[in-house]
């Protein structure tokens, strides 16, 4: 079974604030499987909404993106 790219972190800034997908899908007035698929990285959300995330979590949006960029010292 192929892995599934990871290109969000919306479920670990979720965690670290101590909410849950439903609180999410509340707040933003989506749907709570939307909101699930975006969490399970199934799908994205749209860089509007990613700024909306962040926004209601009082985050910076780059919390919410993986780099694409590996880290390395050199």
């Amino acid at each position: 079974m192929k892995e599934r790219a990871i290109y969000n972190r919306i479920k670990a800034a979720l965690a670290e604030n101590g909410k849950t997908n439903l609180w999410l899908a509340t707040a933003l007035r989506k749907n709570k499987v939307t909101v699930s698929k975006w969490c399970t990285n199934e799908s994205q959300p749209t860089l509007e909404t990613l700024y909306q995330i962040a926004s209601i979590l009082n985050i910076d949006v780059r919390t919410l993106l993986v780099s694409n960029t590996s880290k390395t010292n050199g």
